[in-house]
């Protein structure tokens, strides 16, 4: 029986294939004659087929690559495109000779529909009256419609409209008669975009549709009937009509069902829901509204949404913080003249609990063209608790409590253009109760941060604001000007007007790459520095700090006026304690350009040791003459040029100083060139030169340090007066010119005991010349050719004048007898 069954099938089979293939070029035939009956616009196909196994069992006249031109005159354009396109009808059609086209199917291609800005349309494609021409063998009674992965592109020019959808699997079942059309329709789609003037509406979203309609052709009405369209896990029911006799009219009822609060966000433009679309609610949402008005050109529909929360929960899936207990109403209206510039979003009553504590607040979004914003929020909040529910990327974590009574309303555009004369009011205050803050561009933590800020307007009045930014701590009392155009908008300049008081501030952390910024823009070692200066930032500071560190370097008591402008710090007086000794200092750093900030000094030094001096600003980078040589007292004003790269590292090619310095009770200790003038001063003397004063001016350009010649009056019994002068470069090249005065050998005066004795003037002194030359570690006394010459020729002439003094009479004064080596001799001092 079996085998029977098969065979009759596989005879039905063959003979139904036989005959579809014995038809095909006159179903063919028959297809495309009737088509150019109803269409009256450039149809483009590949290739036309006849299949029986494609849509089986229906047989289907295949389209492939169909491109159908839109219906405006002169236009290339496509109305639709796609790969293939299926006609079915029956198989028995084939047997009877007559066809009947009752199923289309879409796959792979786009429907490109649109309203041209004059009001004309392009897709009149369908001929107005095909009917007396038609063919008893070949007809279009089309009873479903599918489509499968088609882009459908509705764009209104006139009303600045566009929207793109994706319709992956949709079915349409059609039942037409001369007076209505009643439409079924199922299927899933992805919502590309919807534009509606300048916002944008559900971009990305998926749907499933479930809707019956029926198209009332006599009265030109579309009655809809209550249709499901679910949206992400939200679902709405939809119903009303839709005339177009004239104008579009629209009646049109919205009922939220098993709502959220991303239904609701998905409701409103994605300028406004994007940043929220992240986050989850459960609890009671609920959500209803109407569409009411004509549509055209000139007029918009009334659009009003009413939406609330009772008792629900806000939470985003990736962290464990929540806003429970949240309670609000709200609506959305296009307002009075139906368009952006009347729409108004607002938020009434809205309550809630974080961790704990409660708080409740208002909101009003209103003209979207030219946004108004007007909120309040009172309540404490847990600021750890709501950092990690909002996910801020630039704060990565925080700690605290903040009491918040803030009121905020004000034109964004008109703050835009004018932050400082604009109608934005705030008022208000927060206080922070010891909160930390950890930063995203900031590594060094902020911890126990205390104080109340008190809102006007455009400004905060800050009051005992203290805290600590990694081991620096801090009080700030004053006025922090234009602070909501610094943080709400870029290229705003902050002013700070305020006292500044610390204890402690480590400049080896605060000036430190490694703590100052963000692991991706550093660019040198751990070691390095890095100091900028925002341009959004200025500030007049009376500072007073009871300790400051950096590198070896302490002081103590630090006073003084501050102001930043520009990238420019200036100060007329900074004074401190360092180095046993005090400063005061004026002048200004230039920061303007990145990697070239300049400092301009006048700084004067008093009392302070030497040796300690030496130690803090380690050794200034040379080993010739370091701390353990030296001791004394240094007066000292200086006035100086120096250049940095943002990572502190000097300039020294552009260096430039004047230094006016005194040291007093001085002393040379253990000086490896003093020991070499042993051969002339006893070497115990030498370990310990002794000086009660040295006055002396230098200056540094160029990298070298020029000293003129100076007179040392020392302890050296053989040599109590050393001359010394020359040039010291950075790269430790030296250049010393040194005179000591050589004294005869004589023995003490047996008369000396009974009183002062009268010594000889022609037994006077004699001076050596000498100079020092090399580096550091290979330099070379000698014996200065040059100054002996230059001091033979004065002596020559002084004789000379003496000669002709002497001779008109005049009494000659006593001479120093010099001692003179032969040229190119050198001492040896080992």
């Amino acid at each position: 029986m079996l085998f029977y069954t098969i065979a009759a099938f596989v005879a039905v089979a063959s003979i139904a294939f036989g005959l579809v293939y014995a038809y095909q070029d006159k179903i063919i035939g028959l297809f495309v004659a009737e088509a150019n009956k109803h269409i009256n616009t450039k149809v483009e196909v590949a290739q036309i087929s006849l299949s029986l196994f494609e849509k089986f069992p229906q047989v289907a006249v295949s389209l492939d690559k169909v491109n159908v031109h839109e219906g405006v005159e002169g236009s290339e354009e496509s109305l639709a495109r796609a790969e293939k396109l299926y006609f079915t009808f029956s198989i028995w059609n084939v047997l009877r000779g007559k066809y009947s086209i009752e199923q289309l199917y879409m796959e792979h291609g786009a429907i490109y529909v649109k309203v041209l800005p004059d009001g004309k349309v392009n897709y009149m494609v369908i001929k107005q009256d095909s009917s007396s021409t038609g063919n008893e063998a070949f007809a279009f009674n089309l009873e479903q419609i599918n489509l499968k992965e088609v882009s459908l592109n509705y764009i209104d020019q006139q009303l600045k409209q566009t929207y793109e959808v994706n319709a992956h699997e949709l079915v349409a079942a059609l039942g037409v008669t001369n007076e209505s059309i009643a439409i079924e329709a199922n299927g899933n789609a992805t919502v590309n975009t919807i534009k509606v003037g300048t916002g944008e509406y559900f971009k990305g979203k998926k749907i499933d549709l479930a809707s019956a309609l029926v198209i009332d052709r006599v009265n030109k009405l579309v009655q809809l009937q209550p249709s499901t369209v679910n949206i992400e896990s939200a679902s709405y029911e939809v119903g009303g009509t839709i005339g177009y006799a004239g104008p579009t009219v629209l009646d049109l009822k919205l009922d939220g069902k098993n709502t959220s609060v991303q239904s609701l966000l998905s409701l409103l433009p994605q300028s406004i829901s994007n940043d929220l679309n992240q986050y989850r609610s459960e609890g009671e949402v609920y959500f209803n509204g109407t569409v009411k008005g004509n549509v055209s050109a000139k007029e918009n529909p009334t659009i009003a949404f009413n939406f609330g929360a009772r008792n629900a929960s806000f939470y985003h899936p990736d962290v464990k913080q929540r806003v429970d207990d949240i309670n609000l109403t709200g609506s959305f209206t296009n307002g009075s003249k139906q368009n952006a510039a009347t729409t108004v979003l607002e938020l009434k009553d809205l309550s809630g609990v974080l961790n704990g504590h409660r708080f409740n607040g208002n909101f009003k979004y209103s003209n979207f063209n030219n946004p108004n914003i007007a909120f309040d929020i009172k309540g404490k909040l847990d600021v750890g608790y709501v950092l990690g529910l909002a996910k801020l990327e630039q704060v990565q974590s925080g700690s605290g409590l903040a009491d918040v009574r803030i009121a905020f309303s004000g034109n964004l555009n008109e703050f835009k253009a004018r932050p400082g004369n604009s109608t934005l009011n705030t008022s208000g205050d927060i206080t922070l109760h010891n909160v930390s803050l950890s930063l995203l561009e900031l590594p060094l933590p902020l911890q126990n941060l205390n104080g109340n800020f008190i809102f006007k307007r455009n400004d905060v009045a800050v009051s005992d604001f203290k805290g600590k930014l990694g081991n620096s701590d801090f009080v700030i009392n004053g006025m922090f000007k234009n602070v909501m155009a610094w943080l709400l908008l870029d290229r705003q300049r902050l002013l700070v007007e305020a006292d500044f008081n610390s204890k402690y501030i480590d400049f080896n952390q605060l000036l430190s790459e490694e703590l100052n910024t963000p692991q991706q823009a550093r660019k040198g070692s751990r070691s390095d520095y890095k100091f900028i200066l925002s341009p959004n930032i200025a500030f007049d500071i009376s500072a007073s700090v009871d300790r400051v560190r950096f590198r070896r370097f302490r002081a103590k008591n630090i006073k003084g006026e501050v102001t930043l402008r520009n990238q420019v710090v200036s100060s007329p007086n900074i004074s401190f304690n360092a180095i046993g000794g005090n400063f005061a200092v004026r002048g200004k750093l230039d920061a303007r350009t990145r990697e070239h900030i300049k400092v301009s000094t006048a700084t004067k030094l008093n009392n302070m040791s030497v040796d300690s001096l030496f130690f803090v600003f380690e050794n200034f980078q040379q080993n010739f003459i370091m701390d353990r040589h030296l001791r004394g007292q240094l007066t000292a004003n200086i006035v100086s040029d120096i250049y940095f790269d943002s990572q502190l590292n000097a300039k020294t090619d552009l260096l430039q100083a004047e230094i006016v310095a005194t040291v007093r009770n001085g002393q040379l200790i253990n000086f490896e060139p003093m020991q070499k003038m042993s051969a002339f001063v006893k070497r115990s003397e030498l370990a310990n030169m002794r000086f009660a004063e040295l006055h002396n001016s230098f200056w540094i350009q160029q990298r070298t340090i020029y000293i003129p010649e100076m007179d040392i009056r020392s302890n050296l019994s053989a040599a109590p007066t050393v001359s010394i002068s020359g040039q010291h470069t950075f790269d430790q090249h030296m250049d010393y010119k040194i005179k000591l005065p050589l004294f005869s050998s004589q023995r003490p005066d047996k008369d000396a005991a009974f009183g002062i004795v009268a010594s000889d003037p022609g037994a006077g002194n004699s001076s050596l010349f000498l100079t020092l030359k090399g580096k550091e570690s290979d330099f070379k006394i000698a014996y200065d050719d040059d100054r002996v010459r230059q001091k033979i020729k004065t002596d020559l002439k002084q004789e000379g004048q003496e000669l002709k003094d002497l001779l008109r009479g005049k009494k000659p004064k006593d001479k120093e007898k010099k001692v003179e080596l032969q040229e190119g001799e050198y001492f040896d001092f080992n």
